[in-house]
Formats: C-alpha cells, structure tokens, sequence
C-alpha cells in the first residue's frame, strides 16, 4: 500500500524520461517493484524518491486514488 499524500505522479511506463527516471532511482536503490513478474502498465513517483512500478494501468490506480476516503492515509 502506498500513502496518497506521497504520491507527486502516475504516469505510464513508455516514455524516454520516465525509463530515465526508473534507471535513476534503480540505481539509488529507490527502485520498487510491484508487479509481481507482469508487465509494467504505471510507474508511481513519490516525495521520497521511491519509485514504484506496478502492473495496474494509470488510470485505474488515479480512480482509486480519487475514491480513497479522506483520513485514510495517515
């Protein structure tokens, strides 16, 4: 689970600057993989550096991110 007031974006995993990112943070070991061995379909950046790969598409996780209930993350 991932605190929403940590979250900075949800963007897809295709672009240039978005791989860069993940090799980055990949080598700082901030790297979170959650995906489980599925494709990558969203990359999720947080305040603290960590980068957070997971297997769900962006726009589902932003609906859930939406519909989380006000308190709920701390």
């Amino acid at each position: 689970m991932i605190s929403v007031g940590r979250i900075i974006a949800i963007v897809g995993p295709d672009s240039s600057p978005t791989r860069r990112t993940v090799g980055e943070a990949r080598e700082r070991g901030q790297l979170i993989d959650a995906t489980f061995g599925r494709r990558t379909r969203a990359v999720i950046v947080c305040d603290s550096g960590h980068v957070i790969l997971s297997a769900i598409q962006p726009e589902t996780i932003s609906g859930r991110v939406q519909q989380e209930p006000e308190g709920a993350d701390g």
